[in-house]
């Protein structure tokens, strides 16, 4: 599943996945993200990056985890995964490129008006 000659690295492909899932509510039933071991598994990677990927959702605010125990959801961990998914984030980059263009034409349309003059 992880593309390991990619450019994005891996334990980022396994929590952009992961994240895509709680967006989806799948893990809405008990609150909890898969354990380490079942995420190396899943994914075949090592600890490193099963450990890393969690990580990563912590810092996004996906999910609180405790030594020892399982990593649970946070209460609002389906609208933050939604909304940091990749098509989320697609779809940000497509208004903000839209904005650079109206933009652009402006500056277009002024240079245009002082090499007029």
């Amino acid at each position: 599943m992880v593309e390991w000659t990619g450019e994005r690295p891996a334990y980022r492909q396994v929590a952009d996945d992961l994240c895509a899932r709680i967006a989806t509510g799948e893990f809405a039933a008990d609150g909890k993200i898969p354990s380490l071991a079942k995420l190396q598994e899943r994914y075949e990677v090592t600890p490193t990056v099963a450990r890393a990927a969690v990580a990563h959702l912590r810092e996004a605010g996906l999910v609180r985890s405790h030594q020892g125990k399982a990593a649970f959801l946070t209460p609002d961990a389906a609208a933050r995964a939604a909304e940091a998914s990749p098509a989320a984030e697609a779809g940000q980059l497509r208004q903000e490129l839209a904005a650079v263009r109206g933009e652009l034409q402006e500056l277009k349309a002024r240079v245009a008006e002082l090499e007029a003059r």
